[in-house]
């Protein structure tokens, strides 16, 4: 639907980064479902929820990150480190098993 409103606006004289602002799309976001051929408005696509750490996780989350090696870090910089130590807990085994 989406596509097909794009290129009707496109045909009719506007420009296409315009139309694709219309519906919060970027020009290049329209490029890669085109290029992909997958359709339409991956923003409505169903995605599996995950329900939040529980007490124990939640724990352990905080410990790490007020570990004396992680304390001075931000999460974007604990999480690869972490990854590359081979660390995994339920929720990261729970994700990669579906």
């Amino acid at each position: 639907m989406i596509l097909e409103l794009i290129d009707e606006a496109v045909a009719a004289g506007a420009h296409e980064h315009a139309a694709c602002a219309l519906f919060g799309l970027s020009s290049r976001a329209l490029q890669r479902w085109r290029a992909a051929d997958i359709g339409d408005d991956l923003r409505t696509a169903r995605r599996p929820t995950q329900e939040p750490p529980d007490d124990r996780e939640r724990q352990q989350v905080l410990a790490t990150l007020n570990a004396p090696a992680y304390r001075d870090l931000s999460p974007r910089q604990i999480v690869p480190r972490l990854a590359d130590q081979g660390g995994t807990s339920r929720r990261s085994r729970r994700c990669t098993a579906s």
